[in-house]
């Protein structure tokens, strides 16, 4: 036998590091391999479950008009199978042990996760990178999701609670790529091509553009093994001409100026959603901005919870919420309530806004909002599905996980004076409103 040994290409080096080692977070690492591909993982020995994602850079903002939809579209076409599986054998092969596979699209990214026993890791990374890499995107299984497609968005079309925050974020962005659907559009979906779409995910689905992460009772090297040889031969293997992760580079978007739109549909409840645009994800003061949040809606203790739900029994749901991206952001009110309360709901939710800009908050607030912060990201460490959420997402937007100890101290460290010099920028002044109802 002839040895070849010798006229083998010596195996690409990856780097790796540990980024995190602390009693809360666990032991975080990543790795860099030669094509660009980041994969993070957070051992936790006590579990006996392995979650595991693979997040790709490009969500609905990065698609052209004429494409709107097609990130979504494209999610849905890639556990229609692959040139190893197909769709039955894509869910069978996970639910046969138990797991769980999703995948989800949002304006700025796409995941790609599964949920297993540990001693079923293999099989999960086998199979969500199977899909991500290999995907066959056949013509018939494009025809029969974009009926799919179509019935989800008549079905959220059918949900008035949802379809205001699509109205309201359509007011404050316009006929920008922030103001789309995620899902698209009947005309979007109904003409798009599976041209179209394979085009999208070439360009697209690269590997310096993608994170994979995982928690759970693992071993990093083990994931990082499985991961290659998932991955080997295929557009995710070899080295990258330019190994730095793609970010498209998106102008800062328009904002239009405060106003109103109502859309009249035959529903028991008006739905009603007041806001206007915050800031970035980036920004120092998001901690406050969280912390402000919680104490204006975002709990039975909230200010509007407690005035228009318990004091004055005009809404069943009322909450406040934010949403950080790379540019942009937004805050908002959301209530659902009787048609003909719609203009008094809106006055208190607006006296109550007001008056949190002229006094801020109390103290007892300040405690409350920094207690209800830091809870949910220590409860959120129960679960193997929200660590694992956590490396990729921070890794994705923010360039590296925040340690959980240097994300409860940023918490602790908000002060009511923060609080209270951003609720008087924030609240003070117009805000947009969306409301769907029979008006």
């Amino acid at each position: 036998m002839t040895d070849t040994s010798a006229r083998r290409p010596p195996r690409r080096a990856a780097r790796t590091e540990t980024l995190t080692d602390d009693p809360l977070g666990g032991t975080i690492c990543r790795t860099v391999l030669p094509s660009g591909l980041r994969i993070l993982t957070e051992a936790v020995p006590a579990t006996r479950s392995v979650a595991f994602g693979v997040w790709v850079a490009v969500g609905s903002r990065d698609e052209t008009p004429r494409l709107s939809g097609v990130s979504h579209f494209l999610e849905h076409l890639l556990f229609k199978g692959t040139r190893r599986r197909s769709a039955l054998q894509i869910s069978a092969a996970i639910e046969a042990v138990g797991g769980e596979t999703n995948a989800f699209t949002t304006k700025e990214y796409t995941c790609f996760h599964a949920r297993v026993l540990d001693k079923h890791l293999p099989l999960a990374i086998d199979v969500i990178c199977d899909l991500i890499t290999d995907s066959v995107l056949a013509a018939p299984d494009v025809e029969t999701e974009r009926g799919v497609i179509l019935e989800e968005i008549a079905m959220h079309d059918d949900e008035p609670s949802e379809e205001v925050h699509e109205l309201f974020t359509e007011q404050l962005y316009g006929e920008t790529p922030l103001g789309r659907r995620i899902a698209g559009t009947t005309e979007t979906i109904g003409a798009m091509s599976r041209r179209q779409i394979q085009g999208f995910y070439r360009r697209r689905y690269l590997a310096p553009s993608i994170v994979v992460a995982a928690a759970g009772n693992l071993s990093h090297q083990q994931v990082v093994r499985l991961v290659r040889k998932a991955v080997a031969g295929t557009v995710l293997d070899g080295a990258a001409s330019n190994p730095a992760p793609v970010r498209a580079s998106h102008p800062s978007p328009p904002v239009g100026q405060p106003g109103t739109v109502a859309r009249h549909k035959d529903t028991e409840q008006a739905h009603l959603l007041l806001g206007r645009p915050t800031m970035h994800r980036s920004d120092e003061r998001r901690f406050a901005l969280g912390v402000l949040n919680n104490v204006l809606g975002g709990g039975m203790s909230s200010r509007l919870f407690q005035r228009i739900r318990e004091e004055r029994g005009l809404a069943y749901a009322i909450y406040s919420f934010t949403g950080l991206l790379a540019d942009s952001g937004t805050f908002g009110v959301y209530a659902g309530c009787a048609p003909g309360k719609v203009d008094e709901v809106l006055d208190l939710v607006r006296a109550e806004l007001a008056q949190t800009a002229r006094h801020g908050i109390t103290a007892e607030e300040l405690a409350r909002g920094k207690g209800m912060l830091a809870g949910s990201v220590v409860l959120d460490l129960e679960d193997t599905g929200s660590r694992m959420s956590r490396l990729g997402k921070g890794e994705l937007l923010y360039e590296r996980p925040l340690p959980v100890d240097e994300l409860l101290a940023r918490v602790d460290g908000v002060t009511r004076a923060e609080v209270n010099e951003l609720a008087e920028q924030l609240l003070a002044g117009d805000f947009s409103v969306a409301t769907i109802g029979p008006h």
